[in-house]
């Protein structure tokens, strides 16, 4: 909060090995007792400068222990101010499909507001979701990679009843090159080169008439060669809609 945070996101969300190793992430829905410790400390810090707490979980440890509803009562009563629910436990980590109706039974049992979170793809999907479960809002996390657009959609659908039309090339481009030369500034050279590479294999999707791009995005040396391989075909990709050939080589 000193620092400037306007709110604090508590994750027990994480399903990664090496943090749950530690007791950390959803490994901690395993301590039902140990989560209302956690959350009452952090609200108690939080409360003198008016900055809300808020919660982003799971739905249990597994799928025998779906504990989700019994947390988000702990939650409510410890003062957190929302909860985001990912539906799926920790031992499924990313895999099948989310399950929704535990985030329903979530929703019915608290009165602050829940966030619905897991495979939310495109923005019909959002707002079924929102439907099903009765949920404030949805939360997004991997369907943004290489698509951040996504978050227009899915506003857009919300918010008007429509989806927005599709973004000209032009557009994704400059935003996809916008993105890079903000990884370059805030990373440095050597970080941002290693971080940019995992977008641009992201982005690098769009190229679809162009395979060679992502092997040659990847062996660039530095960000001013990765950003100029990545310009060119980014430019031939816009080209390439209006009727122009996508370069074979950047």
């Amino acid at each position: 909060m000193e620092l400037g945070a306007q709110i604090i996101d508590i994750n027990m969300g994480c399903p990664a090995k090496k943090v749950c190793n530690r007791l950390c992430g959803s490994a901690l829905l395993q301590d039902e007792s140990l989560v209302g410790r956690i959350l009452e400390a952090v609200v108690k810090a939080a409360e003198p400068a008016g900055v809300p707490v808020t919660l982003k979980t799971r739905t249990g440890w597994n799928r025998e222990n779906r504990n989700g509803v019994r947390v988000a009562r702990i939650a409510e009563a410890s003062g957190i101010a929302a909860l985001a629910i990912h539906g799926r436990t920790r031992a499924d980590f990313y895999e099948g499909e989310a399950e929704y109706e535990t985030i329903r039974d979530i929703r019915a049992a608290v009165s602050i507001p829940v966030i619905a979170n897991g495979d939310i793809t495109h923005a019909d999907k959002a707002r079924e979701v929102m439907a099903f479960t009765g949920t404030v809002g949805v939360m997004v996390g991997r369907a943004s990679h290489g698509s951040p657009w996504i978050f227009r959609d899915i506003n857009g659908l919300l918010t008007t009843g429509r989806v927005p039309p599709p973004l000209p090339r032009a557009e994704l481009r400059d935003i996809v090159l916008g993105h890079l030369q903000a990884i370059y500034a805030f990373h440095g050279e050597e970080s941002g080169l290693r971080i940019a590479r995992k977008h641009l294999g992201w982005y690098s999707r769009l190229l679809d008439a162009a395979p060679q791009a992502r092997p040659h995005l990847m062996a660039a040396e530095s960000t001013s060669l990765q950003f100029a391989c990545a310009s060119e075909y980014f430019d031939a990709w816009v080209g390439a809609g209006d009727g122009g050939r996508p370069i074979e080589q950047c």
